[in-house]
């Protein structure tokens, strides 16, 4: 097929090298030009803008950084709805796998829809490595009718394709991830500063929780960075802190009490204060030591 990716940093690249190495047609557009250069050896096409993409491709492709970086690639002057198929272009269907929210994705798929393009809101969890590994969940949100013509690519991506409903379905659901997880990567570094605070090996802590009720997936990855005290980038926290902004925003709006997730919002929100935000958000044990009284 003729496919389209934009937004090419740690998650992106990855998963366009995939299309590419299942013998799809790659054009591809970056603000930064030195992530464009490894896809280019490959054999992707490098456009100058998302419209020039837009007319070589009929499914695109987005993973960048927020609602209004999405919002521009789509519906920006040189965004992709003036490279659709209305327009000359082959534009015909975007898959939007960004964490933006919901009310963007909605507002997106309706203006893309007056056009006659369809739109899926298809956020991910895994991080880099299930990038990397094709091994992502993918939540979609969206036309079911889409959905099963997109699949085939899905199944490029992740193991997990799951959809939530219709569009904006898909970011609900990625909110909801973020909120268990995040609010775990608290809970697990409290628990770290229990530990310590108590004379007790936080290592050892780790190990006994691991194999109890209290075992987990973020206890494995971000309690180890917590013991080891590596902070440096695996998940930049600056991104959690923006997913934490999206959730409670829309909860504000629905008069949903999330009193949780507003308490870990609050710990986002000094982490960036200490100029932490590109570190690990392991480092909310850091923001944990400094309100108790650590350096």
């Amino acid at each position: 097929m003729n496919l389209g990716f934009i937004g090419l940093g740690a998650m992106g690249r990855p998963l366009a090298a995939h299309l590419l190495r299942a013998g799809h047609a790659l054009a591809v557009w970056s603000r930064r030009p030195e992530t464009k250069a490894p896809l280019l050896a490959a054999g992707a096409q490098v456009c100058a803008s998302p419209a020039e993409v837009a007319r070589h491709a009929e499914i695109v492709f987005t993973m960048v950084t927020g609602s209004d970086d999405v919002a521009a690639v789509v519906l920006g002057d040189q965004g992709l709805i003036h490279g659709c198929v209305a327009a000359g272009g082959q534009f015909s269907t975007l898959v939007d796998m960004s964490t933006i929210a919901p009310a963007t994705a909605c507002h997106i798929a309706r203006s893309l829809d007056e056009r006659g393009v369809r739109m899926l809101d298809a956020p991910v969890s895994g991080g880099v490595t299930a990038a990397e590994g094709a091994a992502l969940a993918i939540m979609v949100g969206g036309p079911a009718e889409t959905l099963e013509l997109v699949r085939p690519l899905f199944e490029l991506l992740g193991k997990t394709i799951v959809h939530v409903g219709e569009n904006g379905a898909g970011q609900v659901a990625k909110a909801c991830n973020q909120m268990v997880m995040v609010a775990a990567i608290e809970a697990g570094a409290e628990a770290m500063r229990l530990a310590t605070a108590s004379g007790v090996d936080p290592a050892k802590v780790r190990q006994a929780l691991l194999a109890g009720s209290a075992g987990s997936r973020v206890l494995e990855v971000f309690g180890a960075r917590m013991v080891n005290r590596d902070f440096q980038a695996g998940v930049e926290a600056r991104l959690h802190h923006k997913d934490f902004g999206i959730l409670l925003d829309e909860a504000h709006r629905l008069g949903c009490p999330l009193p949780i997730a507003a308490v870990v919002g609050q710990q986002l929100n000094s982490l960036m204060a200490q100029g932490w935000g590109r570190d690990d958000s392991a480092s909310l044990l850091r923001v944990v030591e400094r309100g108790s009284g650590r350096k």
